[in-house]
């Protein structure tokens, strides 16, 4: 359905925000820039397809948000398969990347907005106004080795200078979480700014003390995340189902979708949600002994930011959370191990004898300073425009 369009407040900047459909993680990272946009007194509009959409007026009922078709890029079943299917999806996506580059256009002019915040959609860059692009992977991890590698950032740095500036929700120094992906000895053209992690979540203090949403709590129980593109999703869900049927403990499962209304039904000791606003989901990573799921970025971040211990299963074939898992194992961050041959209970067992250093990150005042840095040159923009 078409957003009307509405009149503009003056010095109330409008901001578009826009992350990539691959999985639920770029839309979860985006809120805490969304909350911070509302604080510094903007105008944030939303755009993305029916799942995010379901995401953001969860948290944001009361923005505006525009249907903008994803890449609709799968994942094969095998991690062979994977590289060839990504292959096969490239025309694919460089015509959507064509076509939400001319939507943009498009519904700038008829929304009028000052400036556009990208999280790794390609073709969200703008000539006439301030536009960021989001992303931890400035290197791309190929299989194919170190020479696939280079041509796959010169392609992603073609995108990525098209736009005014390029944010890293990472930390700038050696105390990172994302390795090479994000510091990559050439840089883009385009200035490169660290904002820290980003995480939606708050630590239960912060919010309530209220009891968990279910399936108990502390020692011996389990938070198991699903999230990712399909058929992966349903695949690591069928070995959740399987190997917690023999846990002896509690467990919450959230499936990572939001909007579906396919339930898989709880009991006493297991809890099933299709999907938890970010203070519930919170409450709940707070209140397992182990959280257990992807080794997607975002999940990443929520969970450094909680100081929770995890279990992370990589994508097969997915060689950005296989190179991050490695990373990541090697940093005693997460305990991490592959999804062939999955075990629950040896899972378990390992990680309670892993020696966890989660990071002390202090960047509470980054995110805040660069979106005010960003507001600053639309104004200045504007200034010179008008």
């Amino acid at each position: 359905m078409e957003q009307p369009v509405m009149e503009k407040v003056p010095g109330k900047p409008r901001i578009l925000v826009a992350p990539l459909d691959w999985g639920l993680g770029h839309a979860t990272r985006c809120i805490p820039i969304i909350r911070e946009l509302l604080t510094q007194d903007c105008d944030p509009w939303l755009a993305g397809d029916k799942t995010q959409e379901e995401l953001f007026k969860a948290e944001f009922p009361q923005l505006p948000f525009l249907d903008l078709p994803g890449y609709g890029i799968r994942y094969a079943k095998t991690a062979f398969g994977l590289f060839w299917k990504m292959l096969q999806q490239g025309p694919k996506i460089r015509r959507a990347i064509r076509q939400e580059h001319d939507w943009l256009k498009k519904n700038t002019e008829n929304h009028r907005f000052d400036g556009v915040i990208s999280d790794n959609r390609y073709g969200l860059y703008h000539l006439e106004i301030p536009s960021v692009f989001i992303t931890h992977q400035l290197t791309i991890k190929s299989p194919l080795g170190k020479w696939t590698e280079k041509i796959l950032q010169k392609r992603n740095y073609g995108y990525i200078n098209r736009f005014t500036e390029c944010w890293i929700p990472d930390m700038a120094g050696e105390n990172n979480l994302a390795g090479e992906l994000s510091h990559p000895i050439k840089k883009p053209a385009v200035p490169v700014n660290y904002i820290g992690p980003l995480s939606r979540l708050r630590i239960v203090s912060e919010i309530s003390s209220s009891q968990p949403t279910g399936g108990g709590g502390g020692k011996g129980h389990l938070l198991l995340l699903l999230s990712g593109p399909e058929p992966q999703r349903t695949l690591l869900e069928n070995i959740f189902v399987n190997e917690i049927s023999h846990y002896n403990g509690s467990a919450t499962i959230v499936r990572g979708l939001p909007g579906s209304m396919s339930l898989i039904p709880s009991t006493n000791m297991l809890r099933f949600y299709n999907h938890l606003p970010a203070e519930q989901l919170g409450k709940e990573i707070q209140q397992a002994e182990f959280v257990i799921g992807r080794c997607g970025y975002s999940t990443v971040m929520d969970l450094v930011k909680l100081n929770k211990k995890s279990i992370l299963i990589p994508t097969p074939g997915q060689t950005e959370q296989e190179y991050l898992s490695n990373y990541l194992l090697q940093k005693k961050i997460a305990f991490c191990m592959p999804q062939k041959g999955f075990s629950l209970i040896d899972a378990l067992q390992k990680a309670q004898h892993f020696h966890y250093n989660n990071p002390s990150i202090n960047n509470e005042n980054l995110l805040p300073q660069t979106i005010a840095k960003f507001l600053s040159l639309l104004s200045t923009r504007h200034s010179l425009n008008g």
